[in-house]
């Protein structure tokens, strides 16, 4: 048993096959991959890893399966995912998921392919230790009750997340009680135990109906996550200076990507710093700016009464070609324009499992607060175009008529 202290959970202790793991390129790869991405343009003391972040969610995901009387076998499997469930993340993290997606379709939690195509040492590990590699990835994709532990809800990634990111970036919003959570969390409709004779293909299968939950007496527990996840959301992870770094890194990786013959397996294997080296070679006019901090200004920053719905709706097509239109009514270079269109607003977390009175209930049914945090998402989203600080009043002028605004928000 091996012990790394951590500024978070203190002593993390890793057991033989997990510190192979930590050992492999793959899992040393996420030493340099920063957790908040453009987010520490903003709080600089948050240059934690992903390297960090996994091995936290690895104790936390110990810390819960110990409670669930499962056998060996089923243990390792749910460890080597938790320990793993970042691996497949590209540069920048979540920055660069859509554009990995589109090119390839697949998300960072859809790692068969890193198993099985390349970095074989990860494989290696894992099937000398008894593991099925292909049943690691079911996990991570968050397939099954135990999966759901991985990435659902109720998930151990997120707990870390949010304590971790509270604890770097000095904002207090994202502290969460995670001793109690991990000890709550029950495996409702689980038979007897998990096992050592499971099957090899997937989770076990008296495992794998079974539904995450938090015990009896703990919906204030679960709405504890999501007021921080909340808060987080606002404070944090949707800042302005984020948002706009973080578009204008979207579009430089699409520019690198069209004039170099990097492939996108080749491009989500990156790290932060190659691939903000690239940029700054092949597309100065954006990648120079990224590093320098000398970010665009707000031309548009509108809610979400003020955006017609097939706007909201836009796609990654639609959003290009809304650029290409504004920068033609003004006069200037399409790289000078970025519009900026997120997800509808939503909380995930709304939909995870409470016992109340003996019987599971969705968090949203159980609890008041989930409509108001939802009232309170859906007045924070907003919809932002980007552009050079000489040209934000032309850009927002032309930017109301091509996206059909009701109203334009100060360039700021």
């Amino acid at each position: 048993m091996k012990a790394i202290k951590d500024s978070v959970h203190g002593h993390v202790r890793l057991g033989d096959l997990a510190t192979e793991l930590v050992d492999t390129p793959a899992f040393q790869r996420l030493r340099h991959i920063k957790q908040l991405s453009t987010v520490r343009l903003v709080y600089p003391s948050a240059n934690h890893t992903r390297f960090e972040h996994s091995l936290g969610v690895y104790h936390l995901a110990r810390g819960a399966i110990d409670g669930f009387g499962l056998g060996d076998d089923t243990a390792a499997h749910v460890r080597a995912a938790a320990l793993l469930h970042d691996v497949g993340h590209g540069p920048y993290g979540h920055q660069t998921e859509g554009i990995i997606r589109r090119a390839t379709g697949r998300d960072h939690d859809d790692i068969a392919w890193l198993l099985t195509d390349a970095d074989r040492d990860v494989c290696q590990v894992l099937e000398r230790n008894g593991l099925n590699p292909e049943r690691v990835a079911s996990l991570i994709a968050g397939e099954g009750g135990l999966g759901a532990l991985v990435s659902g809800e109720l998930d151990v990634d997120r707990m870390d997340y949010l304590v971790r990111d509270a604890h770097h970036t000095g904002v207090p919003y994202g502290t969460v009680d995670t001793g109690r959570l991990v000890n709550e969390l029950r495996l409702a409709g689980e038979g007897e135990s998990g096992g050592d004779d499971a099957p090899s293909g997937g989770a076990a299968a008296n495992l794998e109906d079974a539904e995450l939950v938090l015990a009896e007496g703990n919906v204030p527990t679960a709405e504890s996550l999501l007021v921080a996840r909340s808060l987080m959301n606002a404070v944090v992870y949707r800042h302005h200076v984020s948002r706009v770094a973080g578009a204008m890194l979207e579009r430089a990786c699409e520019r690198y990507l069209d004039r170099t013959d990097t492939d996108a397996r080749a491009f989500r294997r990156m790290a932060d710093h190659d691939l903000l080296v690239a940029l700054r070679g092949e597309v100065p006019a954006l990648g120079e700016r990224i590093e320098r901090r000398d970010l665009y200004k707000r031309a548009v920053w509108v809610g979400l009464e003020d955006v017609p719905a097939g706007t909201v709706d836009a796609g990654h097509a639609e959003e290009r070609a809304a650029e290409r239109e504004i920068a033609e009514a003004v006069g200037i270079d399409r790289d000078e324009v970025v519009v900026d269109v997120p997800s509808r607003p939503g909380l995930k977390e709304s939909g995870s499992t409470v016992v109340v009175d003996g019987v599971p209930q969705r968090l949203e049914d159980a609890s008041e607060l989930v409509a108001g945090l939802r009232s309170a998402e859906r007045r924070r989203w907003t919809l932002g175009v980007y552009c050079p600080a000489e040209h934000v009043d032309a850009v927002g002028e032309a930017a109301r008529d091509v996206l059909g605004l009701r109203g334009v928000g100060a360039g700021r």
